[in-house]
């Protein structure tokens, strides 16, 4: 599942940089790109811990 939001994103961006290279670029399709990369990115970042979590985590692994 990880790499289906990896690779949608990598073809997001790459359709908003085409779009805007264009001389009437359509703005209503570089949003679109925009948040299909916001969305992905959003997803894969959900699983990665944070800091506390971490530093929680290793604490109580050390006390047992």
């Amino acid at each position: 599942m990880r790499t289906i939001f990896i690779i949608l994103m990598f073809v997001a961006a790459f359709w908003a940089f085409y779009e805007q290279s264009k001389d009437q670029p359509n703005k209503i399709l570089m949003i679109l790109a925009f948040a299909v990369f916001a969305f992905g990115l959003m997803r894969l970042m959900a699983k990665v811990p944070g800091k506390e979590e971490r530093d929680e985590r290793e604490n109580r692994d050390e006390d047992i």
